[in-house]
């Protein structure tokens, strides 16, 4: 086959620009007979590093990927991409996810690399490398880090970010101590690993493999079981086949696949941070997808994983259970899956789970036993925003019962807005008695979006003050034109769009006005005549707009220029323009 590094390093009609690839791809001990063997270059797109210890393992299951590599005759060339991690980074990761995506782009393009492993973990590393392998379309395989083992405290499953609203709680009630809350807190992440909740991270390694895009069973290893490993030397091996079968993205993420992939959402009681990611992988494949495909496609779906913070379980029950190919034998059972897909091992989903069932129908449910019955997104809008999505798997009884079981008005409440100007000012106020809240409020958040926070930052989450918190009062509804970590249980309206920021209705809203959200209808509205929005609207227009802080940072100020909308995958605009790249841009010109 005419493997594209050829054009690198065995290019007869530029003998000088061969030479001087050859010369310097060579200073470190590979041979010329390596280079120009006809064996295929395949890069690891290395994502571990001690800034990045969710993927930190990496560094060392590297070594077997490229064992695999090897094994199977190709070259592995190791580099590292630019790190994304979640709880560190300020103001949000999420400033990060578009910028590893770029930087892997011009690496997979730039460079003589001929297929490509993807190694992948915290939450924005995954579609980070899965939008970038679309853009390109080299051959691609992901490889998860997988998750931390079980966190334990007390005979009890502690899971990681989930026991951070629990414990907050519990501070707030006066059950435990501050020394007690970083103890609590702590004990959630005994390993290596990303989250062990059906967080992010273990969504989206989820549907990587749901998509076709890993090795079957691949998502739910822990980090540090010896199986793990095993994946990386069998992804290692398999790379190099899909090179000479010529098995590229374009093939794999298909429209098929990408509702396999909501459906699979909806019944792990994936994160709301899914449709954000999905549909920005969609738009650099090409693919059309929206928030109204996720409601119309994945509510319907039931959900059967039962993992904190929609369950009970963490990771390793997870795995043992059967992970995803176990997920995907019931769906298939129920009718859920397209058929017509094909996966990175050359199979279809069919063929790779058919019959593969869970071996504890605890964790992992049957379809006619379900945790509930439908358990995918919401799609509103009204005038707040176009688009907002809410998560109903984590609908608990207690929020059921206060806002949405009115017999005279089933599906639908009406609430104070308590409205906050960014995470800084909910902080200030939130236990200020003076706001006199009470389960008849809805808390708004807004400011928080891709262009006003800037990156969209995971602050919607919103607990009840402290005096409400001591009456029993967990969750108060809230809206908000950010994100949600996905290891939070609080059944929020999240990612609205336009934000604030951009000319959405949120900017309008008052505190003290009133606020309608009727699930039934699919509606979210502020009850104020169109005649006073407008009023509100000029006045803001005459005050320059909803104010957002400056930028901080080149890359905040470029990326606010150029950013879509949270509904449209937040990404950046003209990227999207760019598909395929390595088959319909050519091969770059030389550098010298």
């Amino acid at each position: 086959m005419n493997l594209r590094s050829r054009a690198w390093f065995d290019n007869p009609a530029n003998l000088d620009m061969t030479a001087l690839y050859l010369e310097r791809t060579m200073n470190y001990g590979l041979t010329r007979d390596e280079l120009q063997s006809g064996r295929p270059i395949i890069g690891i797109a290395q994502s571990g590093s001690d800034i990045t210890p969710c993927n930190r393992h990496h560094l060392a299951l590297a070594s077997r990927v490229r064992d695999g590599i090897r094994e199977a005759g190709g070259i592995p060339f190791e580099f590292p991409v630019h790190p994304i991690q979640e709880t560190c980074k300020r103001p949000t990761a999420a400033l990060d996810r578009n910028l590893q995506y770029l930087s892997l782009v011009e690496i997979l393009y730039g460079y003589p690399i001929d297929g490509v492993v993807l190694t992948t973990g915290c939450d924005k590393t995954t579609p980070a490398q899965l939008m970038a392998a679309a853009t390109v379309d080299l051959p691609a395989i992901v490889f998860s880090g997988g998750p931390m083992l079980n966190g334990w405290l007390n005979g009890e499953r502690m899971g990681s970010g989930t026991i951070v609203w629990k414990a907050r709680e519990m501070l707030a009630r006066g059950d435990i101590g501050e020394s007690e809350f970083t103890a609590l807190i702590a004990s959630s992440a005994p390993s290596a690993g990303h989250c062990n909740t059906m967080g992010t991270a273990l969504t989206m390694n989820s549907l990587a493999e749901a998509l076709g895009m890993s090795l079957p069973g691949c998502a739910a290893i822990p980090a540090p079981h010896r199986d793990r490993q095993e994946m990386g030397y069998r992804t290692g091996k398999r790379i190099v086949e899909m090179v000479h079968e010529d098995l590229k993205p374009s093939d794999v993420l298909t429209r098929a696949a990408f509702e396999n992939a909501i459906v699979v959402n909806s019944a792990i009681g994936g994160s709301t941070n899914a449709p954000i990611h999905l549909n920005a992988i969609a738009r650099h494949i090409g693919v059309a997808l929206d928030n109204d495909d996720w409601e119309a496609i994945g509510y319907e779906v039931p959900l059967l994983v039962n993992l904190q913070p929609a369950g009970e379980y963490l990771g390793e029950d997870y795995f043992r259970a059967g992970g995803v190919p176990a997920v995907v034998a019931e769906l298939i059972a129920l009718g859920k899956i397209n058929p017509d897909v094909r996966t990175v091992n050359g199979k279809s989903l069919l063929e790779n789970c058919t019959d593969v069932f869970a071996n504890d129908r605890d964790v992992i449910r049957s379809g006619d036993a379900p945790l509930r019955p439908r358990a995918g997104f919401l799609n509103l809008r009204g005038n707040l925003f176009d688009s907002a999505l809410m998560k109903t798997s984590v609908i608990s009884d207690e929020f059921r019962a206060r806002y949405l079981s009115n017999p005279g008005d089933p599906e639908a409440f009406e609430g104070r807005a308590v409205v906050f100007d960014g995470p800084e000012d909910y902080h200030a106020r939130i236990d200020d008695p003076a706001l006199e809240l009470d389960d008849d409020a809805v808390l708004v958040m807004r400011g928080v979006g891709p262009i006003g926070y800037p990156g969209a930052a995971e602050v919607v989450n919103m607990r009840p003050p402290d005096y409400l918190l001591k009456r029993g009062i967990r969750e108060l509804p809230c809206v908000g034109d950010g994100r949600q970590s996905g290891t939070s249980g609080n059944p929020s309206i999240l990612n609205a769009s336009p934000e604030a920021a951009t000319g959405g209705g949120l900017a309008l809203v008052k505190t003290g006005d009133r606020i309608r959200i009727d699930l039934g209808r699919r509606s979210a509205d502020v009850l104020v005549d169109d005649s006073e929005l407008a009023r509100r609207q000029e006045e803001l227009a005459g005050a320059g707009g909803y104010q957002i802080p400056r930028s901080q940072t080149p890359w905040q100020e470029i990326q606010r220029g150029i950013v879509d909308e949270l509904a449209n995958g937040m990404v950046l605009k003209p990227a999207v323009e760019y598909q395929r790249i390595a088959h319909t841009s050519g091969i770059p010109r030389d550098n010298h």
